[in-house]
């Protein structure tokens, strides 16, 4: 979240006007992110979250407003898109698509503990049983496809033993996955880090930012949670998180068979999808603002950790 294109207190009075939320009291611009422009909106009725998107495919943006009227549909912890007096969501303001979302309580977790853990499993695996029925579609972005097609345009600024291990750990994935087939396909977040999450104490009480949300591979989804909440400094794996959140989630939705055999296989991949996005803003295709990127070093880390230890045991269904 962060403010690229800044509104005028009547800007977003006027386009408040089309939807039944309240007359606008004050605006704050949220510092951070990278992506879009986010503000913090409050009406004499209600707190607000307005979204302007700054960059990405537009035509895309359906899709997410889709997906999150469904989730909030079936009762999931997502911020459902406040739509106009005529129904529509999705609008442009200042010449940039936006919408407007109910500002969900709580704070990012830092540190998750335990019961935190259990409850993002938990959310995850009943996000993931409901997303299965989703109807719409929007192929993942950065899937094993994506890794053959684009890790080459890295390898120039690695290490020689960098980029061996780059272009082993894709050959071995597309080995891996050619064995089985298809895995267990539903909508996914696709991003689902601690901080884009929301806690008051305990309870989870939002899950947000579903802009890399796809469809694809549950397992993948799965895996991102675990390589970000579940890792220790070093990339080795926190038993105790990693345990939390795998059997939470597994009393949702039971793994397959093949998701199980592929996990330690997803753990890597995941790690690597993330390590090649955040190499290629470095040095490829840097932000269209001035923003720091992440640190690539985090996930070459994670990976390295993931060769040599590999996944720990599952927690088995009862």
């Amino acid at each position: 979240m962060a403010v690229f294109t800044p509104l005028s207190d009547v800007q977003v009075a006027a386009f408040l006007e089309k939807f039944d939320v309240g007359s606008f009291v004050s605006l704050q611009g949220v510092a951070g992110g990278t992506e879009n422009s986010t503000f913090f909106v409050t009406t004499d009725r209600r707190e607000l979250v307005l979204t302007l998107f700054e960059q990405g495919e537009h035509e895309e943006l359906p899709f997410f407003v889709e997906l999150l009227d469904y989730l909030d549909e079936h009762r999931l912890p997502v911020p459902g898109t406040i739509h106009d007096r005529e129904g529509i969501a999705l609008h442009s303001l200042a010449g940039k698509p936006a919408l407007l979302f109910p500002r969900l309580p709580g704070k990012h977790p830092s540190a998750p503990n335990l019961a935190q853990c259990q409850a993002l499993g938990n959310t995850l695996g009943h996000l993931h049983v409901v997303s299965q029925r989703f109807p719409g579609h929007r192929p993942n972005p950065r899937d094993l496809h994506w890794l053959r097609a684009v890790h080459h345009k890295v390898l120039t600024y690695i290490s020689p033993d960098d980029q061996t291990l780059m272009k082993n750990e894709v050959d071995d994935f597309e080995g891996a996955f050619s064995q089985h087939g298809e895995l267990p396909q539903g909508a996914l977040h696709g991003d689902l880090f601690r901080d884009n999450t929301l806690f008051e104490g305990d309870q989870l009480g939002g899950v947000i930012d579903f802009y890399n949300g796809c469809t694809g591979d549950l397992l993948f989804d799965l895996a991102i949670v675990i390589n970000d909440w579940a890792t220790n400094e070093d990339g080795t794996l926190n038993a105790e998180r990693y345990e939390a959140i795998l059997s939470a989630y597994q009393a949702r939705r039971p793994l397959t068979a093949d998701e199980r055999e592929l996990w330690p296989t997803m753990l890597r991949m995941t790690a690597l999808r993330y390590w090649l996005s955040r190499l290629l803003v470095v040095y490829v295709d840097p932000p269209a603002h001035d923003l720091t990127p992440h640190d690539p070093e985090r996930f070459r880390t994670i990976l390295k950790a993931r060769i040599a230890f590999g996944a720990l045991p599952l927690p088995e269904v009862s």
